[in-house]
């Protein structure tokens, strides 16, 4: 075969054969004379698609991670009627009736989801609704069915009971019956495989373990599948009932890999309703933080949830005095989900922020930093609608579904405690950067921390660090193609710096295009100094009107402005920028001390949900009552270790 027998002056007529007729190559495989391989061997030029081979994420997927249907007890109890197949059409930008009747439509589609009903009890609340006989023999489950069907006030009462008692491990038993449990996880995964649509739509196995640490001190993680439904039937979901501590769930996790070859990942519920618990520098248990635990930790917690509809916990005043965006920012800091009221010393273990600053200090006594988590964002609704727009809220529960007083209303109420309706969030959603939208790709990218949080907007934001970056790179139009090829992105590691260099940071962003214009991106930098305290500085590193915007004799850069018409709700992009990027190095770096970097990028102003309702229901709110928010995205860390 001519294969064996190429010759120097063969393969010269060849080049000229090819070089001559597009179909040279073509020509001689059909005749048999020559492999594909062979062809590729000597014919491969330099190709003229600067996109052929490139192997980097470069598409951003946008997702909610935190979803409940009607099948979580307290979502059903409540009135929530939709299903997960009801959640994923929704999500995938068809429109749905929701709960309350009303018309619903993303404005823009979901590109995944993960539908992550409660574990316990998963299903149940729509038999006790129904009055299933075996149920109704328990006097708790039948007194919840008549309050559920005697209208919405009762139904919210049902509601707090529900919580309260799942919190305190007060549930009837019968809710948890494994029979019924695998009946209904079945229906789950099976809705799942027929929506899951690799290429288009990826629709997630997953499910919340809801652990309240007996009292309202909220644990919840959301448990992520990477596979389908052959490995993900296998076992059904681990409940509270089984434990509340999450070294549980972790072996869980192992248990259930080892047994079915799959791969799971949990994502932590934001932190500000556990009362301390979340970060906490010692065990469930009590006992001392070892190298064993923080492994554990790390392994099966790449993400942390930094804001949701109950609030942010990337940062707390209390704790970033000098932070001027943590200020009165969505803070839910009253109590746990019970509203058991905050002791001294809790808040300072339920931020991100904080965390990932203990975390350095933990890595210096561990050998392994427990807190090395990456940032995402999820709703949290309980209506089945992942309706995160602040012009398109169907909030939380069913009960504050778009009507005129769901803002004065009691969105959470425990005794005299409440949180008011106007104090829910509509937020958030995650980015998530992978080479394409798959289970896979999404649960590696997620695994690997290349994901960023955001309030509910979606802006690009891209973030590397390395140790060549120069201001030139900041000109460039593709910027990941220098980023992945001179450092690490966002959830990357950068190791012990070479003699005289410090830190650089290519960041980007790109407005949402439905949204407001960027105001700046702040670098944020934590670090433990010499003497073993944790430290943190934010730097505004590039912001919009640079032309008339300069930081004053203090330092503090002056802000954006406002355009935002609060009768009529809406703005104008008359200030701020639609793209920012620039290259920054740490002009405080010190080679020997840990530290991790994540960029915090900011919208201008614009209309929060509450003055879309004041304007379209025409409802005069108290004047505590914001009406203007600051749109925002939280990167994963980029961590440096000398």
């Amino acid at each position: 075969m001519l294969k064996s027998r190429l010759s120097c002056s063969a393969v010269s007529a060849l080049i000229l054969v090819v070089s001559s007729s597009a179909m040279g190559q073509e020509t001689l495989m059909d005749a048999g004379q020559i492999d594909p391989a062979t062809v590729q061997k000597f014919f491969k030029k330099p190709g003229y698609s600067p996109y052929a081979g490139r192997n980097y994420p470069a598409q951003v997927f946008w997702g909610d991670e935190h979803v409940h249907t009607g099948w979580s007890v307290d979502a059903g109890m409540s009135g929530a009627t939709l299903t997960p197949e009801d959640a994923v059409r929704f999500a995938r930008g068809e429109e749905v009736l929701s709960s309350t009747g009303q018309p619903a439509k993303l404005g823009r589609p979901l590109d995944w989801i993960a539908v992550t009903d409660h574990s316990d009890g998963m299903g149940v609340i729509s038999e006790i609704k129904a009055g299933n006989p075996e149920l109704m023999a328990d006097p708790v489950q039948k007194r919840w069915h008549d309050m559920m069907l005697a209208g919405p006030e009762q139904a919210a009462a049902a509601t707090m009971e529900l919580i309260n008692a799942q919190a305190n491990k007060q549930l009837p038993a019968s809710i948890m019956d494994p029979k019924f449990a695998k009946s209904v996880w079945l229906k789950n995964s099976a809705i799942m495989e027929k929506y899951n649509e690799p290429g288009r739509f990826t629709a997630f196995i997953a499910y919340e373990w809801t652990s309240n640490a007996g009292g309202g001190n909220n644990l919840h993680r959301n448990v992520i599948y990477r596979d389908g439904s052959d490995k993900g039937d296998q076992m059904i979901p681990y409940t509270t009932f089984q434990s509340e501590n999450p070294e549980d769930l972790w072996k869980w996790m192992a248990n259930w890999e080892d047994k079915t070859g799959g791969s799971l990942l949990a994502i932590p519920h934001n932190g500000n309703l556990s009362n301390g618990r979340m970060f906490e520098l010692k065990t469930f248990t009590g006992g001392p933080l070892t190298k064993e635990w923080a492994e554990a930790r790390i392994r099966w917690e790449p993400l942390v949830e930094a804001i949701q509809t109950k609030g942010q916990s990337e940062s707390h005043p209390s704790l970033s005095p000098t932070d001027e965006f943590a200020v009165g920012y969505e803070l839910w800091d009253i109590g746990n989900l019970a509203l058991v009221p905050k002791q001294p010393g809790m808040i300072e273990q339920e931020y991100a922020r904080e965390a990932l600053k203990n975390g350095l200090k933990l890595e210096a006594e561990l050998g392994v930093n427990p807190f090395k988590f990456g940032l995402a964002s999820g709703s949290d609704a309980h209506t089945g609608l992942a309706a995160m727009e602040e012009d398109n809220y169907f909030c939380k529960f069913v009960s504050c579904e778009p009507r005129p007083e769901r803002w004065s209303e009691d969105a959470i109420k425990f005794g005299e405690r409440s949180m008011k309706g106007w104090q829910v969030v509509a937020a958030g959603y995650t980015g998530v950067w992978a080479t394409e939208n798959t289970r896979e790709a999404l649960w590696d990218a997620m695994k690997r921390k290349e994901t960023y949080s955001t309030s509910g907007s979606r802006m690009l934001v891209r973030f590397f660090g390395g140790f060549d970056f120069v201001s030139a790179d900041a000109d460039s139009r593709t910027p990941a193609e220098v980023g992945y090829g001179k450092g690490v992105p966002m959830g990357g590691d950068l190791h012990k710096a070479p003699e005289g260099k410090s830190p650089t940071f290519l960041v980007a962003a790109l407005k949402d295009p439905f949204g407001g214009n960027l105001d700046r991106i702040q670098i944020i930098k934590g670090w433990v100094d010499k003497d073993g305290n944790t430290q943190e500085k934010i730097f505004d590193v590039v912001w919009g009107d640079a032309d008339k915007r300069r930081p004053g004799a203090d330092g503090k850069l002056p802000a954006v402005g406002n355009t935002v018409d609060v009768a009529n709700a809406v703005w104008t992009n008359t200030i701020g920028d639609p793209e920012l990027i620039t290259v920054w190095t740490d002009p405080e770096f010190d080679p020997a001390l840990r530290a991790f970097y994540y960029a915090r990028v900011l919208e201008i102003p614009t209309p929060r949900w509450t003055a879309y309702d004041a304007k379209r229901f025409g409802v005069k709110m108290a004047d505590n009552v914001p009406m203007v928010t600051q749109e925002r995205a939280f990167t994963s860390p980029i961590w440096y270790t000398p």
